[in-house]
């Protein structure tokens, strides 16, 4: 977190605060994971930041959970052009979301209650999502979400050529990956054009 202002790494230090807090009562994220979540968790997140430099519009984070990547990226890129929506169908995980929101003051970021397939289309500039399906199963809810010139940007593991190549049997779109610095075998995935064949 040494490329990031102070106040900004203050602001990710309270928001790890409360997620260990929240975590003892809900399964935000892996109880294993909170020992090096610095790490293991932020500064993964972080990535995207870097790698999505000088964006503006309305950001959707897909799946939300425990704020990985979206509350990540609305403390991170608090002084771009950028409003935030994160969508989210567990209330408990809602309630985190919304309290981080309040108690961070993050005024960039709203929180949606329902299911992805569910929500009102955003027609959102970028889309992000982390750990949530297989790419052929997130592509159409990156279509419902995303602008027809906007941009998704997919955090994915050792698997993303795989489903790549899998998802391209249904679905036509152009792809830039970036490699992971905290996982070798992982990439942030740039997608746009997205359209299902035929």
């Amino acid at each position: 977190m040494t490329f990031v202002s102070r106040e900004t790494q203050s602001l990710l230090q309270r928001y790890l605060e409360l997620l260990e807090k929240w975590n003892a009562r809900i399964n935000l994220v892996s109880p294993r994971s909170l020992v090096d979540a610095g790490q293991r968790h932020i500064r993964d997140c972080l990535q995207v930041a870097e790698v999505a430099s000088d964006v503006s519009g309305h950001w959707v984070d897909l799946g939300s959970g425990g704020g990985l990547p979206g509350l990540i990226l609305a403390i991170a890129l608090a002084e771009a052009d950028l409003s935030f929506t994160l969508i989210e169908s567990d209330q408990r995980k809602v309630a985190f979301l919304r309290t981080v929101v309040r108690e961070l003051a993050l005024t960039n970021t709203a929180v949606i209650a329902e299911r992805i397939e569910h929500a009102p289309p955003q027609e959102a500039d970028h889309v992000s999502a982390r750990a949530l399906a297989s790419l052929d199963r997130l592509l159409p809810m990156v279509e419902r979400h995303l602008a027809p010139n906007g941009t998704a940007w997919l955090m994915k593991g050792r698997s993303w050529g795989a489903e790549c190549a899998s998802a391209r049997h249904q679905w036509q779109f152009d792809l830039e990956a970036f490699p992971s610095n905290t996982d070798a075998d992982a990439a942030i995935l740039k997608i746009s054009g997205v359209s299902a064949h035929g």
